[in-house]
């Protein structure tokens, strides 16, 4: 019995089909059937080029009646970021000598790196963020820098010291003016009075209940705490005066849009205090307001009005006060709509200068008022 060469060889991949994001490793078994020594190579194919391969050992060798594995990495050559996955065919094909190559047909299936509902909610997120960007742009909110707050702890004045100055609009006199001093009887006893507008005042007796102004509450306080104090009211627009507070408290209001119209002050222990309002001008031509009326100057304990409380009256935009000794200070902080608190402003000893508080802006207005001496 004579048996002649023969050659038979057998190939499957193990799994036929491979899943990866990356990459997929399938495995290649080559069984030689037949009575010869198998020596081949091993290569990758697919269609569209879209993968590429990575095969160890590229060469085999293997007895008759044995077998051997290949080793084979499939790697994308394009990663699928969102979507479903995608199938892959490709071929493995085995190659003898003298003869033509031996296929073996695989898949590979490509997932996508981040799943379809990822990418539906990251689309959403972005519509919503971009939307937002564009009605921020459009309905861009105040922000007010703190650096005004911080010039003021370094003893620096960002409101204007005298009536020279350009950050503010002249005074409706030269300068502004020094409150007239005080009989000494008349400033120790921190008697009340009306007449905002004049000069001087005198107390006067009446059997009807005072009403409650800020000289009778500096009176008051006087009485229980000697030495230097300032009480003070607001005239708030449809809602009438608020009741007086004092050094350092607030008067008016707060993010309820509700404009000053006038201020109630009074002084003591301060040789009294002079004052001028800064009211909202439906004629201007440059955007702000303009004063009020001329400086008015009380003695201590009288009651100084600024500003207006009549119905056809403009609101108040702000401020210009001082006080009459040379070695007292009036200091404030105002809130303005839309800009919140400013910065504590004082003014400098002396009777030739003043300190404005509040805004130059038609477009804003007096909300809130704070004083101290």
């Amino acid at each position: 019995l004579t048996i002649t060469p023969f050659t038979e060889v057998r190939a499957e991949l193990v799994p036929p089909t491979v899943k990866g994001r990356f990459r997929g490793r399938p495995k290649l078994a080559v069984d030689n059937l037949g009575n010869t020594r198998l020596t081949a190579s091993v290569s990758g194919s697919d269609n569209g080029d879209h993968l590429s391969y990575d095969i160890h050992p590229g060469n085999v060798q293997i007895e008759p009646g044995r077998a051997a594995f290949v080793k084979a990495t499939l790697k994308p050559r394009q990663i699928i970021w969102f979507g479903s996955k995608e199938q892959r065919p490709y071929t493995l094909a085995i190659q003898r000598s003298g003869t033509g190559p031996q296929p073996v047909e695989g898949t590979y299936v490509q997932r996508g790196f981040l799943p379809r509902w990822l990418a539906t909610f990251l689309g959403v997120f972005m519509a919503l963020a971009i939307t937002f960007v564009m009605l921020w742009i459009a309905y861009k909110p105040q922000v007010r820098t703190a650096a005004t707050e911080k010039l003021q702890e370094a003893g620096i004045s960002t409101l204007p010291p005298s009536p020279s100055t350009s950050a503010a609009p002249p005074s409706p006199s030269a300068q502004a003016p020094v409150v007239p001093s005080a009989p000494e009887t008349q400033a120790a006893s921190g008697s009340g009075g009306g007449g905002g507008g004049s000069s001087e005042t005198k107390p006067k007796e009446s059997a009807t209940p005072q009403e409650d102004t800020a000289a009778t509450a500096v009176a008051q306080l006087a009485a229980q705490n000697p030495g230097r104090h300032i009480c003070y009211r607001a005239y708030l627009t449809d809602k009438g005066w608020t009741k007086p507070v004092c050094d350092g408290a607030m008067a008016g209001t707060v993010g309820q849009d509700r404009p000053i119209k006038s201020l109630n002050l009074a002084t003591f222990d301060t040789d009294g205090t002079a004052a001028t309002a800064f009211v909202y001008d439906s004629q201007s031509t440059n955007g702000n307001g303009h004063y009020f009326g001329p400086w008015k100057g009380v003695v201590d304990g009288a009651d100084l009005y600024i500003g207006s409380t009549k119905k056809d009256d403009p609101y108040m935009l702000g401020f210009a006060m001082n006080v009459g000794q040379s070695k007292s200070v009036v200091c404030q902080t105002t809130h303005v709509h839309n800009e919140g608190w400013h910065g504590l402003g004082c003014d400098e000893p002396g009777g030739d200068n003043y300190i404005f508080g509040g805004t130059l802006s038609n477009l804003l207005w007096l909300e809130a008022v704070k004083f101290t001496v």
